[in-house]
């Protein structure tokens, strides 16, 4: 049976992003305490929670329309959410959660913008700037939380230099690619809070390809703009 998510017809809708981050959640599994950092209409958490039922699902969502999005898509599939309509970076989440997974907004404020504010508060990471974000995150995890995340890979060199400046081990990356012959479009990122580990780059995941669809039919989705 497919999971249905309302979307808004004239503002940000999930994209491959949020599934490529969901499979490779997936992969690893989480159990616990998880938060889901800008739920926009829900659909990453309420996946998680989909395959994962036994873990406890919270949400924060700083737009309310995206905020009342995740709440029907939480209901209309039978999924226990607690979502915060809030700013992340003011909540007062202290060494609570055993995963926090995000798609953030992460293009650099120095592209042109959508006029947009919906969609423009969802894509450019001036609304939420890596620095104050993963210190938050830092401090909102348990001492061996995991933080899992996408991001943009041209910004990578950023993202570790800030992830270990709050003890936040990277352990697992996958990178995907558009076709085999272009760079980079999506840094996939598993990071372990206090964590010694060495880092391990998985195979990359390339656009259109037989594991791609695999990753669709698993993800099993189906939407509704309204």
């Amino acid at each position: 049976m497919q999971t249905l998510f309302y979307q808004p017809k004239n503002g940000y809708c999930y994209n491959s992003d949020t599934i490529f981050l969901y499979s490779f959640i997936k992969t690893k599994g989480v159990f616990g305490k998880l938060l889901d950092v800008g739920s926009g209409s829900g659909v990453l958490g309420i996946l998680l929670k989909r395959d994962f039922p036994k873990i406890e699902l919270v949400s924060v969502e700083t737009q309310k329309e995206f905020h009342d999005l995740t709440l029907k898509n939480s209901e209309i599939n039978n999924i226990q959410n607690q979502n915060y309509n809030t700013d992340f970076l003011k909540t007062n989440f202290i060494n609570e959660f055993d995963f926090i997974v995000s798609n953030p907004p992460f293009y650099r404020s120095s592209v042109i913008q959508t006029d947009n504010l919906n969609i423009n508060i969802a894509r450019y990471n001036h609304h939420l700037p890596l620095e104050p974000f993963f210190q938050k995150v830092a401090k909102a995890l348990k001492p061996r939380g995991y933080f899992i995340f996408c991001y943009d890979p041209k910004q990578f060199q950023e993202i570790a230099k800030t992830l270990s400046k709050y003890k936040l081990q990277i352990e697992r990356v996958r990178l995907v690619y558009p076709t085999s012959s272009k760079s980079a479009s999506l840094a996939i990122i598993e990071t372990r809070k206090n964590s010694k580990s060495d880092l391990i780059f998985e195979p990359p995941s390339i656009n259109f390809s037989d594991e791609v669809k695999s990753i669709y039919k698993s993800a099993n989705t189906y939407t509704i703009k309204f």
